[in-house]
C-alpha cells in the first residue's frame, strides 16, 4: 500500500513525523512525503530534520508567499502531477492549512481516498481560513480521524453519520509527539535574565486577529506587563510581531526572546507554571505538560480543555486577562492522558489504513 502524505508547516511535520515512524514498523506500506513549502521557516534546515528524526520530502514544491487562491491554486496543480505519477492508495493530510485543502482536492478530482488527520475541529468562526480549510477537507474526505469526542460530535452534528466517510476517534497525534520529543527537549540559548527554576510565565502572540489590531495588541501588552510585575514572563517573539509592538509606541516589559523550536517549547513548558497563548496547538501542549492555559482568543477549537476547566478564554482584554491569570496561576493539572489517546493516535491511525 502506497501512503502519499501532504504537508507544508512545521507542526505538521511534527505531527506527520508520528505516523511516518508507525508506517515504517509496516514492511507493506511505502510512505511517500510532499511538502509543499507553504511556510518558509528558517528553523527547518537538516538539522531540524535530523534532530527531530523527521523523514525528508520526497518532493518539495516551494510554493509560498502568495495570497490564500494563488497559492493553493499553484499546489493544487504541482500535487495533481505528483499524484498521476505516484498513483498513491492513499491520500494523509493533516489539519487545516492550505497545503491540507490543496491536497485533499487534488486526490478528490482523481478519485484517490483521503485519510484528514484532526478531522472534526471546529472554531465556528467562518472568518478563518483554517476553519473554511478543515471543513471542506473533511467533506472531501472517506476517513475522517478524529482527535477527541468533541470532534466527532461535531460531525455528527453536520450529518455526517448520512455519509459514506468513516469517522473514527484515534486521539491527538500531538500527545504522541509529546512523548517522543519530551527526553530531546533542550533550553533555549537566548535567555538571559530569567531563572528557569523559579516560577514564570509562557507567553506567545501570534495570531493576526490580535497582532493586526493595534487595541488588542496594546491591551494584550499592557496585561503582560502587569503580570511580569507578579511573576518573571518569557515571551519568544516574532520579529514581525515586534515590529508592530515597537510601530505602536509600548513597550514589552518582559524577557523576549527569539522564536523557538519545538525542542525549545517543551523545554519551556516543562519548566514555566502557566501558559499564556493565542496558539491553537500550545493549548493542547500545556495541557500534555500538565500546566494551567490562558487563551487570548474568544474561540478555540478545543472546547474540551474549557469545559474541563484546564484553560481560559479571556480574548484580548486586559482586565479579563489578568483575572484570568489569577483564576488559573495555581491550577493543578492532572488525569492528562485521557482526552486526547495516552499517546497512541499514529498506531490507531496506521491500523484504520490498512483494514480501510
Amino acid at each position: 500500500m502506497k501512503i502519499l502524505t501532504v504537508i507544508g508547516a512545521r507542526p505538521q511535520f511534527i505531527k506527520a513525523a508520528t505516523v511516518s515512524r508507525e508506517i515504517a514498523k509496516h514492511n507493506e506500506l511505502q510512505e511517500i512525503i510532499v511538502h509543499t513549502g507553504q511556510h518558509y521557516d528558517a528553523n527547518m534546515s537538516d538539522i531540524f530534520f535530523q534532530q527531530m528524526q523527521i523523514p525528508t520530502p520526497n518532493y518539495t514544491l516551494g510554493v509560498s508567499g502568495l495570497s490564500h487562491g494563488a497559492m493553493t491554486g499553484q499546489m493544487l496543480e504541482k500535487i495533481e502531477d505528483i499524484l498521476l505519477k505516484e498513483k498513491p492508495d492513499w491520500v494523509l493530510v493533516y489539519g487545516d492549512t492550505n497545503s491540507t485543502l490543496s491536497g485533499a482536492l487534488a486526490a478528490s478530482k482523481l478519485h484517490i481516498p483521503i485519510a484528514h488527520v484532526e478531522a472534526g475541529l471546529r472554531s465556528f468562526n467562518m472568518k478563518m481560513p483554517e476553519e473554511q480549510n478543515r471543513i471542506l477537507t473533511d467533506r472531501l474526505s472517506s476517513l475522517l480521524l478524529c482527535p477527541t469526542s468533541t470532534a466527532i460530535d461535531n460531525l455528527h452534528k453536520e450529518g455526517y453519520e448520512n455519509l459514506s466517510a468513516k469517522i473514527v476517534n484515534v486521539g491527538d497525534v500531538m500527545q504522541d509527539a509529546a512523548i517522543f520529543y519530551e527526553d530531546l527537549a533542550s533550553i533555549p540559548l537566548s535567555i538571559k535574565s530569567t531563572d528557569l527554576n523559579k516560577p514564570f510565565v509562557l507567553a506567545t502572540v501570534h495570531r493576526a486577529e490580535n497582532t493586526d489590531d493595534a487595541y488588542r495588541l496594546i491591551s494584550i501588552v499592557n496585561a503582560l506587563n502587569e503580570i511580569n510585575k507578579i511573576c518573571p514572563v518569557i515571551v519568544p517573539l516574532h520579529p514581525r510581531t515586534q515590529t508592530k509592538i515597537e510601530k505602536l509606541d509600548v513597550c514589552l516589559e518582559a524577557e523576549v526572546i527569539d522564536p523557538v523550536g519545538y525542542l525549545q517549547i517543551i523545554y519551556l513548558l516543562k519548566k514555566c507554571q502557566i501558559v499564556l497563548t493565542d496558539s491553537g496547538g500550545l493549548q493542547k501542549e500545556a495541557f500534555f505538560f500538565s500546566k494551567p492555559c490562558v487563551t487570548m482568543r474568544e474561540e478555540t477549537e478545543w472546547v474540551e480543555l474549557i469545559s474541563g476547566g484546564y484553560n481560559l478564554l479571556t480574548g484580548s482584554d486586559k482586565k479579563r486577562i489578568l483575572s484570568g491569570f489569577s483564576q488559573m496561576r495555581n491550577k493543578v493539572i492532572s488525569d492528562n492522558n485521557k482526552l486526547y489517546g495516552g499517546g497512541n493516535a499514529a498506531r490507531y491511525i496506521v491500523s484504520e489504513l490498512i483494514n480501510y
